[in-house]
This record gives structure tokens, C-alpha cells and sequence, in this order.
């Protein structure tokens, strides 16, 4: 017996696909338009109908009446009233007859025929007036005797035909007007929505360097109490920011003094100790105490960073920021003999933001180089002819996952190594600010393994 596969109630994607507003609006603008014109025209042809019922009525009365004195004139002159006589048609004056006629005596018999009438009476009674026959609407006048009568005939086909003709007269209008009517309302639409997008581009715009209260410029007042939520939001947004920037500074600012004297108290205190027990001991408080400062201090480049450091107007030359922290690095680490610069750039590089937000971020990236890459294999520094930065180490290839991992606050990947997990975030932090990216990649292009850090500027303006 085999077991089924539960069914999936997981619910398609299509049915939670946000509608459109602007789609909606031309959608039942159109259909509604739509409707009312065809209506329109089914009015049209019904008065239509109307009107031409009357004046095919009034062509067969005048025709008749019209007919009348000549046919009598027309008997008086004929010898031979027995035998039903046809009027031929003018050689001259092809084409279809519309009407045709008969002449007929009280008894019914047809005197005269136009050439396209049977010989044969209409059928109904002699009876003034208009009446439905079973081709078409027939009109009979009568002498004054009543000795006479004259019956015209129009078709029925004929009445249809000028029906059909005059409702796709009506109609065909309409299906050039619906197309330029979809246009005219997405036009419209799309005006009258340009405000949604306008308000929705200014709040796509925020984020935690960017908070400031949004501008009602020329906003309709269906949506200035959106406008003004959105705004307290953000007003909440930066108090609540504000005050977990000042509490991280403040932490860090009063943690750095006392840390700062426990961790020289300690290190007399080791001076001092002769017991090996003992002074182990003590290494290891300082040790702690050294991982603390460390702490403390990438706390207060956290604080800045939140801060905004990066946001500005102003720029800063590239290479003096590089060169200087590279020296700085060269000069103080333990490791100095593992950092390797090379400028494949030739002059200044000017970019957008601070030298103090740049320098914080090399600084971060290579401490993370130092801190994370194999002892063995040095740590390169590059600056591109683009102007990219890129540095990189040897450490074991990460995933997809891992690397989306190491940016958030406190994350050290699968590291045993000693550090905050602060330095990726607060590089990619500040970077945001200077419009750059911070690109990690591992592992590098054409090895195996290795780690790399671009940080990559927008093309100079």
C-alpha cells in the first residue's frame, strides 16, 4: 500500500499579487464607458428605427397619392381594361426598384403593374390606408369613387437593410471612439496617480540614515493624512534611533574610562606577581579586559556609524585615506609583514563622503583580514583602476547563506577567533551612507578557498 503526498496548502503566489490601482481604474472606467456608448446606440437605433418607419410610411402615402390622378388619366386613355397591362421600365434609368405598385378596380382585378409587381393582387383586402403584407408595408389610396384604388409596396428586406446600415453607421463611431477612450483614461490615470508615485518614491527613499520628515509638496488632500501618518512614523522612528544611538555612545563612552583603569591596575598587578598560578590568572583577566576595549570600541563606531557619519556633501581623496591607514597598520600590527598594498590607480581618486567613514571602514576590513585569514598567507590590498578597493585572505570557501550572514550585527560565522562581529556591519553600514557597496565574495575567483571585500563606488560625477 503505498502513502500519497499531503496536498500542498500552500497558497499560490498569484493569489496574493497585489492589485493595481491605476489597472482597476482604467479597467472599470472602460467597461463602464464601453456600456454606455452601446447603450447609447441601442437608443439610437430604436428613435432610428422610429424615424424611418416614418418616413418610408410617408414615401408610400406620397407616392400613392401621387399616382393617382395619372393612372386615371392613364385608364381613361385605354381601349382594353381586361387584360392587366406593365409599365416598363426606362432603359435609361437602370438599378433596383424600391417600390412597386398596382392598379386594381373595386372588384380586385389589377389593372396596372409596375414591372417588377406580380400580376397577381397584394394580397389583403381594398382598404384606404397602410397595412403589413407579407413582403412589405403596402399603402392604398382610392379615387374619389372608390372605383379605383392605387397600392404601393415597399420591401420588407429594404426597411431592414437601411436599419442594418444605419445602426453600423451609429456603431463604427463608437469602436474608433472606446480605443481613443482607453487612451484618453490611462493619460488620465496616470496623471492623476503621479502624486501616489511621487509620495511613494519620497518614502522608498528613507532609511536609517535618511529620516527626515517628508515634504507636502503639492500633495492632494486624499492623501495628506497618509502623508502625515507616514510622517509621525518616521518622527517615532528617529526618537527611538536617537535614543538607542545615545545609549550605545554613552555606554561605550563610561564603559572605555573604568575599563581603561581596571585593565592598567591589572597589568601592575601582573608586575608585581611572582606566583606563575597567580599571574596566569591575571593574563587572563587582561585578556578579557583587552576583548572589552575592543568591544567598547567598535560600539562607538557603531554609534557613529547610526549616526551618519558618511552622509556628505563633501568628498575625500581615495588614495591619501588608503595610504595612510595602510601605514598605520603596517607600522603597529604584530603582523605588519603579512599586508601587501598595490595601486593599480593612477592619481587621485575623489569620492563622495567623509576620510573619517572611510577610514573607520578599511580599518574594519582589515582587522577582519588579520583577525579571520590563515596566518601563513598574507593579506592583499588592492586598489583597482576603477577605483574599487579590494582586499582579501586565505580562509575556508563560505556559502551563499554564510555571507548574507556576516553582515548582521554580532555574527561571526563559523570562526573560533576572537572579535565582536561588528566590523562587516558597521563597513557596510557606512558605505551605504557614501552610496558604495561593500561586495563580499568566497571563494575568490579561481581558487578553491579565500575570502574577498570589495568596496565598490558609484562612477565619479
Amino acid at each position: 500500500m503505498t502513502e500519497t503526498a499531503p496536498e500542498s496548502r500552500e497558497p499560490r503566489a498569484s493569489a496574493f499579487r497585489p492589485k493595481s490601482l491605476a489597472g482597476q481604474l482604467m479597467l472599470w472606467i472602460t467597461v463602464i464607458t464601453t456600456c454606455l456608448w452601446l447603450v447609447a446606440v441601442g437608443f439610437g437605433a430604436l428613435v432610428m428605427q422610429d424615424e424611418f418607419g416614418e418616413i418610408f410610411d410617408s414615401s408610400l402615402q406620397e407616392t400613392a397619392e401621387r399616382l393617382v390622378p395619372l393612372v386615371i388619366d392613364d385608364l381613361n386613355r385605354s381601349d382594353d381594361l381586361n387584360v392587366p397591362r406593365r409599365i416598363e421600365r426606362s432603359p435609361s434609368q437602370p438599378g433596383e426598384e424600391y417600390l412597386t405598385y398596382q392598379v386594381r378596380d373595386r372588384e380586385g382585378r389589377v389593372l396596372l403593374h409596375s414591372h417588377t409587381a406580380s400580376a397577381e393582387p397584394f394580397d389583403g383586402p381594398l382598404k384606404v390606408g397602410f397595412r403589413d403584407g407579407e413582403r412589405g408595408r403596402i399603402y392604398t389610396a382610392a379615387t374619389a369613387d372608390g372605383s379605383i384604388f392605387v397600392q404601393v409596396q415597399d420591401s420588407a428586406e429594404e426597411r431592414r437593410e437601411a436599419m442594418v446600415e444605419g445602426s453600423l453607421a451609429l456603431l463604427l463611431p463608437v469602436l474608433l471612439i472606446v480605443p481613443v477612450t482607453v487612451l484618453a483614461v490611462w493619460i488620465v490615470v496616470r496623471r492623476v496617480l503621479l502624486p501616489v508615485e511621487t509620495l511613494r518614491a519620497a518614502i522608498g527613499e528613507k532609511d536609517g540614515g535618511n529620516l527626515a520628515a517628508i515634504a507636502a509638496v503639492d500633495l492632494p488632500q486624499e492623501l495628506q493624512p497618509i502623508l502625515r501618518s507616514v510622517n509621525l512614523l518616521l518622527a517615532r522612528l528617529r526618537a527611538v534611533l536617537a535614543a538607542e544611538r545615545e545609549f550605545t555612545s554613552n555606554s561605550a563612552h563610561e564603559l572605555r574610562t573604568p575599563i581603561a583603569g581596571a585593565l592598567a591596575q591589572t597589568q601592575l598587578l601582573m608586575a608585581e606577581l611572582k606566583d606563575a598560578p597567580t599571574r596566569a590568572r591575571a593574563q587572563q583577566i587582561e585578556a578579557s579586559l583587552q576583548k572589552l576595549t575592543k568591544l567598547t570600541e567598535k560600539l562607538l563606531q557603531l554609534a557613529r556609524a547610526e549616526a551618519g557619519i558618511g552622509v556628505s556633501e563633501t568628498t575625500f581623496d581615495l588614495v591619501d585615506v588608503l595610504g595612510v591607514v595602510v601605514t598605520d597598520f603596517q607600522r603597529a600590527s604584530d603582523e605588519a609583514s603579512r599586508i601587501r598594498f598595490r595601486n593599480d590607480l593612477a592619481g587621485p581618486a575623489q569620492r563622495e563622503g567623509t576620510a573619517d567613514a572611510f577610514a573607520i571602514v578599511l580599518r574594519n576590513l582589515v582587522e577582519n583580514a588579520l583577525l579571520h585569514g590563515r596566518a601563513d598567507e598574507p593579506i592583499e590590498i588592492l586598489l583597482t583602476e576603477t577605483g574599487a578597493v579590494s582586499i582579501r585572505n586565505g580562509a575556508p570557501a563560505m556559502s551563499e547563506a554564510e555571507l548574507v550572514a556576516v553582515r548582521k550585527r554580532f555574527s561571526r560565522g563559523r570562526t573560533l577567533a576572537a572579535g565582536s562581529g561588528l566590523g562587516l556591519s558597521i563597513a557596510d553600514r557606512l558605505l551605504a551612507q557614501m552610496r558604495a557597496s561593500l561586495v563580499l565574495t568566497s571563494p575568490i575567483a579561481g581558487r578553491v578557498d579565500g575570502f574577498q571585500a570589495d568596496i565598490v563606488f558609484p562612477p565619479a560625477r
